[in-house]
């Protein structure tokens, strides 16, 4: 079985704007992430994005706009090297504008879902596996999943953490200093 590291992608690994993240124009990189993401492609570990992207039920874009936002990701971690094994996200919210995503689904964080999923599909080894987030829905996925866990302070949480922070396993000030702890405790 192999270990994986499930990042989410906006406020982790892309800027979050202001609002939804879905256009290509808007995607930009957090300081560091693309080299973090290399370091775990060099240490063999399978790099997985799991994201809730409720704007698409929300109706605020369609579907495409994160297929297409995803594709231009992945192409500029090609440009330095770095990829992204798999890419899952839920577009489900339980009270969706756009009716067939309003499920009470499996998939959506804080439910493990797309990290079990991961599992079956990629044969993950969850113990042996980390979740990366910025809210605490990503960190109770994780857990949920029996992941470690790492919180770092971009995106979301950039200013609001203090409380809790001992109920996940490290909070980390960026996606990087995540990836130094995860392969200097493994």
């Amino acid at each position: 079985m192999k270990r994986a590291v499930f990042l989410d992608r906006d406020g982790v690994l892309t800027q979050e704007p202001p609002h939804y993240a879905h256009r290509v124009d808007e995607l930009e990189f957090i300081p560091g992430s693309p080299e973090a993401i290399r370091m775990l492609n060099k240490n063999g570990y399978v790099v997985i994005v799991v994201s809730n992207q409720s704007g698409i039920a929300r109706g605020y874009y369609p579907e495409e706009d994160t297929d297409i936002f995803n594709q231009a990701m992945e192409k500029k971690l090609a440009e330095i090297g770095a990829h992204i094994d798999t890419i899952y996200y839920c577009p489900h919210h339980p009270e969706a504008i756009i009716e067939k995503y309003r499920v009470d689904c499996d998939c959506r964080k804080p439910r493990p879902g797309m990290l079990k999923r991961a599992e079956k599909e990629l044969n993950i080894d969850l113990k042996k596996s980390f979740m990366i987030g910025d809210r605490w829905s990503d960190i109770e996925a994780g857990k949920r999943a029996e992941c470690k866990t790492v919180m770092v302070r971009t995106g979301y949480n950039l200013e609001k953490l203090k409380d809790n922070e001992i109920t996940c396993d490290y909070v980390a000030n960026d996606l990087f200093d995540a990836v130094e702890y995860i392969l200097n405790s493994s």
